[in-house]
């Protein structure tokens, strides 16, 4: 079984074999119906003259699929893709939380309980999307109240808040339901974290009750491939935000964090090293006006050939104009 990461500037083709799921960006992303899960994330894609991105993995092997109280999921051999949507206000009568957090208990709850019931229990990668990230109700901002109600759920369903939890991004879109994708497996991906930042799960409480429960990078083992997923990432060193008001000088640092990372996992990893031009990028921008300084910084860091994908959406702290996530895969066969 190999894992295949493929985007197109299209809407996905009809199924071709071993789609385990994917995502749809953009204005179009209500557009077309996979037969796959997919996540759908409604957005702007600035440079873009596409409508849509399909972005699908795909994997070698005979796949099983099944829906889970809410999830739609496949599987291939022992890797699954998972998607759940979750209305908020569905959980409004839940007095002693905010909707929100009770939904991301709820959400979390579910994913555990079907990867569990599959045998699969690790999860490796989590892509979060929900509304007003930054917003303040009921007297807390959104984005905390989400990192609440997840880590209830990890601790609820025997799972560690700290140390090795799965690689992730939390972002902010300007409506829809909670939206949360994952892949998993049957063993533990190995969490890497950051040298240059505090580990998310151990931030101060200036950040929140509870802090976000998500490793800074994560590497999976299929058989014959080894894959990087690096989290969402931003201007962040230490704890704290850097190069406030810069979109220029914030992408400049966060990719000096996304090496950081890199080359961190490139200490543990069992395949032959990962490189900037190994990886396919996901560029959030909080502004649509930061695009050109951000993109030609980028050029700069990263060579003009770079594959990237720009999507306006809001990032988990009001003062961050960017974040920028990725993914690379190795055959473990070019060992040496």
């Amino acid at each position: 079984m190999t894992l295949q990461f493929v985007s197109s500037r299209a809407a996905p083709a009809p199924e071709a074999g071993g789609e385990l799921g994917g995502a749809l960006l953009g204005a179009g992303a209500g557009a077309g119906h996979p037969d796959w899960p997919v996540q759908r994330i409604s957005a702007p894609l600035p440079g873009s003259t596409a409508t849509v991105v399909a972005e699908t993995w795909r994997a070698g092997s005979t796949l099983a699929a099944g829906s889970s109280e809410g999830i739609a999921w496949r599987r291939a051999g022992d890797l699954l893709y998972g998607v759940l949507d979750l209305d908020e206000a569905g959980f409004a009568g839940d007095a002693a939380r905010p909707p929100l957090q009770a939904a991301s208990t709820e959400a979390y709850r579910r994913i555990f309980r079907l990867l569990d019931a599959q045998g699969l229990p690790h999860l490796w990668r989590v892509w979060n999307y929900l509304a007003d990230i930054n917003a303040v109700t009921h007297g807390l901002e959104r984005y905390r109240q989400f990192n609440i109600g997840r880590q209830d759920a990890f601790l609820a369903s025997h799972r560690g808040a700290t140390g090795n939890v799965p690689a992730a991004c939390t972002i902010g879109l300007a409506g829809g339901p909670l939206s949360i994708a994952f892949l998993a497996g049957a063993t533990p991906a190995l969490a890497v974290e950051n040298p240059r930042q505090v580990s998310a799960y151990l931030y101060p409480a200036d950040y929140g009750p509870r802090s976000p429960t998500f490793s800074r990078a994560a590497l999976a083992l299929l058989p014959g491939q080894e894959v990087l997923f690096v989290s969402g990432t931003a201007s962040i060193v230490g704890h704290r935000t850097v190069h406030a008001g810069d979109a220029a000088a914030q992408c400049r640092e966060t990719v000096a964090n996304i090496a950081a990372v890199v080359a961190a996992a490139n200490r543990v990893r069992r395949s032959p090293p990962f490189v900037p031009g190994d990886l396919a990028f996901r560029v959030y921008l909080r502004h649509a006006a930061d695009f050109p300084a951000i993109r030609a910084t980028l050029a700069q860091l990263l060579g003009a050939a770079a594959d990237i994908v720009y999507v306006q959406a809001d990032i988990c702290r009001a003062d961050l104009l960017l974040e920028i996530e990725a993914y690379a895969s190795h055959n473990l066969g070019n060992c040496r």
